[in-house]
């Protein structure tokens, strides 16, 4: 399981997202131009003192993300409030990649189209939208849950 982070814009969120990569051993990838820095010194700032523990990647683009992923056989699924499908409604595989966009505009209709799959996390309708580092909990959990009671055997 991997979690990609496009343009990300807000140096603590990425840092909690980081940590939380750290924590799970989960891959993070960050595709830029990133709304900051992308440097150790700017998620230390934000409270990332796991930066050692976790394996990031970092592309300067979205097209070379986008080929590294596909010659990589990773599936993309993008977690975005326009979604049709229930993050809890689908089924995962080990070796996906949940990517997640800018907090303050999510992805062009570009990335949304490459991707495999486009998911949701049901809230209020009155609600705007998650702050993007809870999103990426919920759905690195969940994801989490399947693909390892899969490994176990468990149906």
């Amino acid at each position: 399981m991997q979690i990609a982070l496009f343009q990300p814009d807000i140096p603590p969120n990425t840092g909690t997202i980081l940590r939380l990569c750290a924590c799970l051993d989960v891959t993070a990838h960050i595709i830029e131009p990133a709304g900051f820095p992308v440097s150790d010194r700017a998620f230390r700032r934000a409270g990332m003192d796991y930066l050692d523990q976790v394996m990031l990647m970092r592309h300067d683009s979205w097209d070379k993300f986008d080929e590294w992923r596909r010659e990589a056989g990773h599936r993309l699924l993008l977690f975005t409030t326009k979604g049709a499908t229930s993050y809890l409604d689908f089924q995962y595989g080990e070796t996906d990649i949940l990517i997640f966009g800018r907090e303050t505009a999510g992805v062009p209709e570009a990335v949304a189209a490459r991707a495999d799959a486009r998911l949701k996390i049901p809230i209020r309708p009155s609600l705007r939208s998650l702050n993007v580092a809870m999103a990426a909990a919920m759905a690195v959990g969940e994801a989490l849950r399947q693909t390892r009671l899969k490994g176990q055997g468990a149906s």
